[in-house]
């Protein structure tokens, strides 16, 4: 593996993130959908007749083709991203394979994007939050991320520069810990964001939340396993992957 075909990773990374995808819609609409329907009914029944007009575009066409549209494209656009992050990542993390590279990659991805940023700012049913702050809501969401990607960077960069001296496993504490106090300080100074009203159905909003993280989980679990395999058989010749492990 001493050159990185780039393009053809890129490609491959699109088709496992449109793979990966498909598995999350099935979880989005197996798990996500029931609650965003009793967070709408929730809705529906404290409007106490302000009506609110029809809606562009129906909540049957929402749950289904419209979920369909965004997670799928969804899915592409990160397993690209992902796959360039993998080009970088291939070798410099250690000596690890295409198939470990890809799980790493997918692992910290689903931590910087989404683990760190849902501690929090959590995942909210569309009903819940005050139509006025979403701009405010959604800039602090998106800096949550930004600050989580970079502090994920550096802690890397971190063990890359600590490990000659300190090992892998001291490196590893010191560059974990290091990373869990700089989120803490962020969490910290960011200011929160808490607008579910006092009688919004506990489970209701356990269950949406659960959800989300479920979706996210199977989206880059599904990437990883995915891409790493396409990887492997991109990167390795057949004949080394199908030698025997104890051949000498």
């Amino acid at each position: 593996m001493t050159s990185v075909p780039v393009r053809a990773l890129l490609v491959r990374g699109m088709l496992a993130g449109l793979g990966a995808g498909l598995l999350a819609l099935a979880v989005a609409y197996l798990l996500g959908e029931p609650h965003v329907d009793a967070a709408i009914a929730f809705e529906a029944a404290h409007e106490h007749g302000h009506g609110g007009g029809t809606e562009p575009v129906s909540r049957a066409v929402q749950s289904t083709a419209g979920l369909a549209t965004a997670v799928l494209v969804y899915g592409v656009a990160l397993g690209g991203l992902a796959a360039l992050a993998f080009c970088v990542a291939l070798g410099r993390v250690g000596r690890f394979g295409p198939r470990a590279t890809a799980a790493l990659v997918a692992g910290g991805a689903l931590l910087a994007l989404y683990v760190v940023p849902f501690l929090k700012y959590p995942a909210n049913p569309p009903s819940v939050g005050d139509p006025d702050t979403i701009d405010r809501r959604t800039a602090l969401y998106f800096l949550m991320i930004l600050l989580s990607v970079l502090l994920c960077v550096g802690a890397a960069v971190l063990g890359r520069l600590l490990v000659t001296r300190l090992g892998v496993w001291h490196t590893t504490v010191a560059a974990g810990a290091a990373l869990l106090v700089a989120v803490g300080l962020a969490y910290a100074f960011l200011p929160p964001v808490d607008e579910v009203p006092d009688d919004f159905p506990a489970d209701v909003l356990w269950r949406f939340r659960l959800a989300a993280l479920a979706v996210q989980g199977a989206l880059w679990a599904g990437f990883g396993l995915l891409f790493g395999e396409l990887a492997e058989r991109l990167l390795v010749p057949r004949a080394v992957r199908s030698r025997p492990a104890t051949a000498p």
